[in-house]
């Protein structure tokens, strides 16, 4: 595997766009086909390049590999750089593209408050539940799924995280595989310790077949997280072609320190394929800045892997909803 290191200057960082469609998949319309293998997180024995972050806010390099077009990494690699290069805030991000053998990380494994992404969380250890039991959920647990995820309902989560306990969802993760996550305590799910890697783990087992969620379990999770409101389809849908259907969940709330968490976690389907985005933020003076910074990045991930398509959906205006916290949470002197 070969490794390059691309220096890039913070303020003058050159965004490079590809207009090579011929080695790009053209995308069909629709949600994904059966049949996909999952892919390694993150992929062995790859082309890698990587890019310096450019900003005080983060040390790290955005790392991109790919076996089948080390070109179109670079230029993943490049661009989310210069998507960064003038945010302060704290970032860290993962993007699994396997129709395009690409997989991009940037503190990748570092841990930030989960807020309302953990939503996803509740719902894939629900239908987990709801299979090993050998049912469908009960019209209550439907009702408050619903709830949860489309309007991001903070007591349909808090039912049904007590509903369903620690052991159902640390066995959910468990089998997921998602080792880094670390479960709220004391009830606060919002305070659940998430990574991207392990966030794209999750959003894998939702979009490619796997023995930890069925066919319909996953069939029903992407069919909420398309229902989401329309003041809550912000953050890494930007950008977003519309020839790709969006599956979206975020979470924001701030704290005493390190300002607000805004963090965005979306799978993108269409007819053969699929690719996730997910971005963690801290260190926002605002829920609007957070925003920004992830739409930022959304938006190249986007274009790069769509370079012929015209975005379809644009970057998000400032909602009535915004600037109020996604739930409370008691101040924690040992908070981080």
């Amino acid at each position: 595997m070969a490794t390059h290191q691309i220096a890039l200057k913070s303020g003058s960082i050159p965004a490079i766009r590809s207009r090579r469609a011929s080695r790009r998949l053209a995308i069909g319309g629709a949600l994904l086909a059966g049949g996909l293998a999952l892919t390694g997180l993150p992929a062995n024995a790859a082309t890698s390049v990587g890019a310096t972050a450019g900003t005080a806010a983060a040390s790290s390099v955005v790392q991109c590999t790919s076996r089948a077009d080390p070109k179109l990494a670079a230029e993943l690699a490049a661009n989310i750089t210069a998507a960064r290069a003038s945010r302060h805030d704290t970032v860290a991000a993962w993007v699994d593209a396997p129709k395009y053998g690409i997989t991009c990380q940037y503190n990748g494994s570092e841990h930030f408050d989960s807020a309302s992404v953990v939503k996803v969380i509740i719902l894939g250890t629900l239908l987990r539940v709801a299979q090993e039991q050998n049912r469908y959920l009960t019209s209550t647990e439907a009702a408050e799924a619903k709830l949860m995820i489309i309007k991001s309902d903070n007591n349909a989560a808090t039912y049904l995280w007590r509903r369903l306990g620690l052991a159902n969802l640390r066995h959910f993760l468990s089998l997921t595989g998602m080792k880094q996550t670390q479960l709220g305590a004391n009830g606060y799910w919002g305070l659940t310790q998430v990574t991207p890697h392990d966030e794209t783990v999750l959003l894998t087992r939702l979009t490619a077949p796997n023995s930890v969620l069925d066919n319909n379990s996953r069939a029903y999770a992407l069919n909420l997280m398309h229902e989401v409101i329309s003041s809550q389809r912000w953050g890494v849908t930007a950008g977003a072609p519309a020839s790709v259907t969006w599956h979206v969940k975020n979470g924001w709330l701030p704290r005493a320190t390190h300002g607000w968490r805004i963090n965005s976690i979306g799978a993108f389907t269409f007819k053969g394929g699929w690719y996730t985005i997910v971005v963690l933020t801290m260190d926002n003076p605002t829920m609007a800045y957070g925003v920004t910074t992830v739409e930022n990045i959304a938006r190249v991930v986007h274009h790069d892997l769509n370079p012929t398509v015209k975005p379809a959906i644009p970057p998000s205006a400032p909602s009535p909803q915004w600037g109020k916290p996604d739930e409370v949470i008691p101040a924690l002197p040992s908070a981080p």
